[in-house]
């Protein structure tokens, strides 16, 4: 029986839910109603919230199409795209901060300060507003206070990017119960969890970000197989494209340099935004532009078009390629293509998946609605109102297994998407090991004292075999509920051995926090003693072979000089062994290894002998 530990994600049966789609150009917030999920209009009816806020002159912040309006009138004051900068340092977006008509405060804080009129704004900050317009427009809609969500994020949003948006909620007065990543959602859109088996891609090109999953469902629960894309590939390139060449023709045209003219660049960009969204559907259009009594006017074919986003597009084909291989599988093996985010429309866009997967891509629901749909899902989910369906969720904490020198093997990761699977292979440590102790650790820290021990049990009676021989397979499930399955099998004989652990308590919000706290401000003294440790095991490898050496043949036909030479070797990498130091360490290990290699060649000749001895050859 495979041990289990409940991984303590808390359920409580909660009021009132809603699912959000936070998106890098629009937002929705959605929610389930007794048949199917439907976004959320807002009181004038629409159902997108423009990504917008800005600075309005009474000093509050406003979102959604009034943000989107002050766009044009006040440029300066005005953040749009904000999702790419979420989590990020100044340094890491230097590129695309020159597109923007807003200025960061200080380009060497490691936080982003975004500086509006006389005050400045975190990134979580500014979402936090477009959150706020949201919730306001499902507050309005059921005509009750709204204050728990689920919200989607790439799948590949690092821990920075996801904390980002947890805080954004938190600032907008939201309870942010599950982060969701966004494929899964859109597939539960689908209803694809409705196949017993199959396995499904997920391509997903928005506004600012690109990402591929690959999803692999048995019996009604996703498992992530992998993930890739690029958080720096999205519509936003396409209108970049276009806006660059109307700023040439401008200039050309009206002999003035707009790039520099804020609120004609934003005309500009909503102009070529508006050709670009009716080239999906029309062979032909222009890009118009009245500005100041002047116009501007040029003809823009679907061709033409095409072949301007041509490498853009085929930017999103390289992660496709490589998830495909990541997941181990061929393009055969997919059942099922989904596409989501606005960008999909494009003809060219959906032609090129096609082609690449062989597969007619899912198109029946609004690829800007789908995401939040599926949150709608997962959000009905939490509330108790759909019990057919298995709640996806995240490990908290990562996962994996203490090895040789007390150093931790992670498994699984923190903020993983379940279900979630990883198997990696082991060997022992000392000469004809019997059984082979594996101890299961939850922690962000480098070292297993450090993390919180979840689980020991012994694998018996392996075969005994040299150090470093034996192949030991530990795997790792986490399933839909949040139970922790570990196997472990020694792959020679297909033994398992294993033992149930059924601890009584779990981790409170606080822990997990301290937990993430504490690995942050000691990560570089961890890291610094784990290459200790792992320098230290490397050399107890070494010294115990050269110590069975000397009882081999070999050691006798080394001469005197050889022998004191290794023997200098090893006092001196003993003396180093406890310095502190994992380079001085490595370095009297390679010093052993020069010294050793005449030794090497010795007990190789020897063993070759008596292999052959008594043969004819």
């Amino acid at each position: 029986m495979s041990p289990m530990f409940q991984i303590d994600f808390g359920r409580p049966v909660r009021s009132r839910v809603v699912g959000i789609d936070l998106g890098t150009t629009n937002s929705l917030v959605a929610y389930m109603d007794l048949t199917s999920p439907k976004v959320i209009p807002d009181p004038g009816g629409s159902l997108i919230v423009p990504s917008v806020v800005s600075l309005s002159g009474a000093g509050e912040l406003v979102a959604g199409n009034e943000g989107r309006q002050m766009l044009l009138t006040d440029p300066e004051r005005t953040v749009y795209s904000v999702k790419r900068l979420m989590g990020k340092g100044a340094a890491d977006v230097q590129d695309e901060l020159q597109l923007f008509p807003f200025h960061i405060a200080s380009a060497s804080d490691a936080v982003i300060q975004i500086e509006l009129g006389d005050r400045t704004f975190t990134p979580p900050e500014i979402s936090a507003q477009i959150l706020r317009q949201l919730k306001s427009n499902a507050e309005a809609y059921f005509g009750e206070r709204v204050t728990q969500a689920v919200i989607t994020v790439p799948a590949y949003f690092n821990d920075a990017q996801r904390q980002a948006t947890k805080d954004a909620g938190r600032i907008a007065g939201l309870e942010v119960l599950r982060l969701v990543n966004e494929p899964t959602a859109a597939a539960l859109a689908y209803g694809l969890d409705k196949r017993k088996e199959g396995v499904v891609a997920v391509y997903d090109l928005g506004g600012g970000t690109f990402d591929i999953s690959i999803l692999k469902l048995h019996q009604g629960i996703f498992e992530v197989l992998a993930t890739n894309g690029d958080t720096h590939l999205g519509g936003d390139d396409i209108d970049n494209l276009l806006l660059r060449i109307a700023l040439e023709d401008t200039a050309t045209e009206w002999g003035e340099d707009l790039s520099t003219n804020h609120e004609a660049i934003q005309l500009l960009r909503r102009a070529v935004i508006e050709a670009k969204e009716q080239l999906s559907t029309v062979p032909v259009t222009s890009i118009r532009l009245e500005y100041h009594g002047k116009k501007y006017e040029r003809e823009l074919t679907r061709e033409l078009f095409e072949q301007l986003i041509t490498p853009i597009v085929d930017r999103t084909l390289a992660p496709c390629r490589n998830c495909i291989h990541d997941a181990g599988l061929n393009v055969e093996q997919i059942d099922e293509v989904v596409l989501v985010g606005g960008s999909t429309r494009i003809p060219l866009v959906r032609q090129a998946v096609e082609k690449l997967f062989r597969a007619k891509p899912h198109t029946e629901l609004n690829p800007e609605q789908v995401v939040a749909l599926g949150a709608a899902v997962q959000a009905a989910i939490l509330a108790g109102d759909v019990t057919d369906k298995l709640l996806l969720d995240v490990t908290p904490l990562s996962l994996g297994i203490e090895t040789m020198g007390g150093v931790v093997s992670k498994l699984i990761h923190r903020n993983s998407t379940i279900p979630a699977s990883a198997t990696e292979v082991f060997t022992t440590a000392v000469e004809g090991q019997r059984n082979v102790l594996i101890h299961v650790v939850q922690g962000e820290r480098e070292l297993a004292r450090d993390c919180r021990s979840l689980a020991r049990f012994d694998l018996k009676d392996i075969d005994p075999m040299p150090a470093g021989m034996a192949r030991i397979e530990v795997r790792f499930l986490i399933d839909a509920n949040g139970i922790l399955n570990v196997t472990a099998r020694d792959i020679r004989t297909g033994k398992e051995q294993s033992m149930e652990v059924k601890p009584s308590y779990g981790l409170t919000d606080e822990q997990v926090e301290a937990m993430i706290r504490e690995s942050i401000d000691l990560a570089e003294e961890d890291f610094k003693a784990r290459q200790v440790r792992e320098a230290q095991v490397e050399a107890d490898t070494i010294l115990a072979a050269v110590e069975r050496a000397r009882d081999n043949e070999a050691w006798l036909e080394l001469d005197d000089e050889e022998r004191s030479r290794i023997e200098r070797a090893v006092n001196e990498l003993l003396m180093a062994y406890h310095a502190d130091d994992h380079l001085l360490i490595r370095a009297q290990i390679d010093k052993l290894n020069t010294v050793t290699m005449k030794l090497a060649e010795n007990m190789m000749n020897t063993a070759v002998r008596s292999a052959l001895k008594g043969t004819k050859i």
